[in-house]
C-alpha cells in the first residue's frame, strides 16, 4: 500500500501558486492513474485506487500547510502504509524553479507543512519528493512569494514540466522502488532546443 501526500493550502485562493506544487502533483498522478480526488477523510481531499497491483492512495490535506502534520498523522493512522511508502510531495525554495529532489529521509528545511509532519509524526524517515521554486525576487517577502503564481508563460511552462516529472517518479518509485525514483527524478532534465 503506498500513500502519496500532496502538500498545499485548501480553497481557490491558493491554486496554482508556488506553494501549491505538492497539490498539483497529486493532481497529476490521480489523473495519470484514474483515481478521482473526490473523498473527505483524515482531513485530506483524497482518492483510493491502485497500480501496478498495488494499492494507492493520493491525499491533499485541507488543514492549511502549517498543519500538515494533523492530516499526515491522520492518513497514516487510517490506511497504516509502511513508513517507507509514504511520499510526501512539496515546494521547495531552496532548489532553482523546475529543480526535483527526492530523499529517503531528511530535515524539513525552511518548509512549514514539512515542519508540522515531522513534528506530529516525531519520524523524518520517510520519502519525500521536493519540486524547486526558486527564490523570491529582491524586495519580496518569502510568505508572499509562495503565495503567488507564476509570474511569466517560461517559469509556468518550467513549473509545469517540474510537476509532470515528479509525478513520472511518484509512478516509478510504486513500480521500480525508491533508487530508480531518485535517480530520475534528481538527474538534470533534458533542455528541448528551440
Amino acid at each position: 500500500m503506498y500513500l502519496i501526500v500532496g502538500l498545499g493550502n485548501p480553497g481557490s485562493k491558493y491554486a496554482r501558486t508556488h506553494h501549491n506544487a505538492g497539490f498539483d502533483v497529486v493532481t497529476l498522478i490521480s489523473e495519470k492513474l484514474r483515481i478521482p480526488l473526490t473523498k473527505l477523510r483524515c482531513k485530506a481531499v483524497l482518492g483510493e485506487g491502485s497500480y501496478e497491483g498495488e494499492r494507492v492512495v493520493l491525499a491533499q490535506p485541507q488543514t492549511f500547510m502549517n498543519l500538515s502534520g494533523e492530516s499526515v498523522v491522520a492518513l497514516m493512522n487510517w490506511y497504516k502504509p509502511e513508513w517507507d511508502h509514504l511520499l510526501v510531495v512539496y515546494d521547495d525554495v531552496d532548489l532553482p524553479l523546475g529543480k526535483l529532489r527526492v530523499r529517503a529521509k531528511g530535515s524539513a528545511g525552511t518548509h512549514n507543512g514539512m515542519k508540522s509532519i515531522l513534528y506530529l509524526t516525531g519520524r523524518d524517515d520517510f520519502p519525500r519528493l521536493r519540486i524547486g521554486i526558486g527564490r523570491p525576487p529582491e524586495g519580496w517577502d518569502l510568505a508572499d512569494y509562495v503565495l503567488t503564481g507564476y509570474r511569466t508563460q517560461e517559469e509556468m511552462e518550467t513549473a509545469f514540466a517540474a510537476y509532470q516529472r515528479a509525478a513520472e517518479s511518484a509512478l516509478i518509485w510504486i513500480r521500480d522502488g525508491f533508487a530508480k525514483a531518485a535517480a530520475f527524478a534528481n538527474a538534470e532534465p533534458c533542455k528541448v532546443e528551440p
